[in-house]
């Protein structure tokens, strides 16, 4: 090999967080992070791939999940940027274990801190928090998903009588994460009465309670998502959620879990960079690495380029979470999540082409990364529907119907 072509030690190349925004973490955070980087490393990447292809959710990993402590990272004064910078290097090495975190701590964790009662949060939080248990939030339904707020018909039927106060409910949800073996599902209906949107953290293993994993995904593989189905499923009224009473409070965990998503979606173009580039550098072609073609180091800045502005984005996101006179608004996050993914998936679509036919075999990884970033566009608020409320925002005209 000419020395012109002799590359770097990897030990010597710039990281993938070219701009170092890493550097913005207190020495206690950053100590965190390498943590949870071993933990990675070791515990998950050497089987990231194989529990995809086999569409298995590793569940005897919780426990030592539970052990570094990253659950409700405000509650321990970590910063919004570590907690995003946690999200992203967890998808980094597997999207879908992101996605059980996120889902269990973003949305069932934080419902139980910010609107359960404190005789729920002494109940059900302990287990909760050690990941004793596993919690889901079921939200979408079968024919209703960007369109849910207004058109939920999960129904919830107050009954009173000798017994005391429950409520009936019935109805179906889908793509609920975590659905197939979760012990509580954070669940929203309608109030068959009132209109109202009522939530319950219901016992996932109630008499009338069917879930069925959802097969043949193409992406996520390794989450399990049900379809859920309620036929007459009594749940009593301690396990309400008595402080909500409008989907403006289902939007106020929504914001949270949106904003997370778009973390995801750097960590998912930080993966695609990391493997494109070391791919690059040992696959040799007309007796050179491929690193060495003009083209395929335009295409590696290129993802570089996305990965970088997108985590600047979030950066600011967290900046904003971590404000004392402003915070985070819906808009400001619908953009964000609606441009990291789509730069997400042009980065992702670049990565797989350097890998040519190995891009689109599991084996090497960029298959995986390459199709997981599917439902990371999707999910959250579709890439449309977040451009729609950023559109909005902007002109002050709305254009959902």
């Amino acid at each position: 090999m000419s020395k012109q072509h002799r590359a770097l030690p990897a030990t010597e190349l710039p990281a993938a967080d070219f701009y170092d925004f890493e550097a913005l973490l207190s020495p206690a955070e950053k100590a965190k992070l390498a943590q949870l980087r071993e933990f990675l490393t070791a515990e998950v990447a050497p089987h990231a791939v194989g529990w995809w292809n086999e569409a298995q959710f590793p569940e005897h990993i919780l426990p030592k999940i539970a052990a570094l402590e990253l659950a409700a990272p405000d509650r321990r004064e970590f910063s919004h940027l570590f907690t995003g910078l946690v999200v992203a290097e967890m998808t980094r090495v597997d999207t879908s274990l992101a996605t059980f975190f996120l889902v269990h701590h973003d949305l069932f964790v934080q419902a139980l801190l910010d609107f359960g009662t404190d005789e729920q949060r002494v109940r059900l939080l302990p287990d909760a928090l050690a990941l004793r248990t596993t919690g889901a939030f079921a939200l979408t339904e079968p024919d209703h998903g960007s369109d849910v707020a207004g058109g939920m018909v999960t129904t919830a039927r107050q009954i009173t009588d000798d017994a005391g106060t429950h409520w009936v409910l019935n109805g179906a949800k889908r793509w609920i994460g975590n659905g197939t073996f979760c012990d509580r599902v954070l669940l929203w209906a309608r109030d068959a009465d009132t209109g109202q949107v009522r939530g319950f953290f219901l016992d996932a293993a109630a008499e009338g309670v069917a879930r069925s994993k959802i097969e043949n995904k193409i992406a996520l593989r390794t989450v399990q998502n049900a379809h859920i189905t309620l036929n007459d499923v009594q749940v009593p009224d301690a396990d309400r959620i008595v402080a909500v009473n409008s989907f403006e409070d289902t939007n106020h965990l929504l914001l949270g879990s949106r904003i997370s998503v778009a973390w995801q979606a750097v960590g998912q173009q930080l993966a695609a960079f990391d493997i494109a580039r070391a791919y690059a550098l040992e696959r040799q072609q007309f007796g050179r690495p491929i690193a060495a073609f003009q083209m395929i180091q335009s295409q590696l800045v290129r993802m570089l380029g996305n990965a970088t502005s997108s985590m600047a984005m979030m950066v600011r996101i967290a900046g904003l979470q971590d404000g004392t006179s402003t915070e985070a608004t819906m808009a400001q996050v619908a953009l964000a999540k609606a441009h990291t993914t789509a730069a997400m998936r042009e980065t992702v679509s670049l990565g797989r082409s350097i890998l040519g036919g190995n891009g689109i075999v599991s084996d090497y990884g960029m298959a995986k990364v390459f199709a997981d970033a599917e439902a990371i566009y999707t999910y959250e608020g579709t890439h449309e529907i977040n451009t729609l409320i950023a559109g909005r925002a902007i002109t002050g005209i709305s254009a959902i119907v």
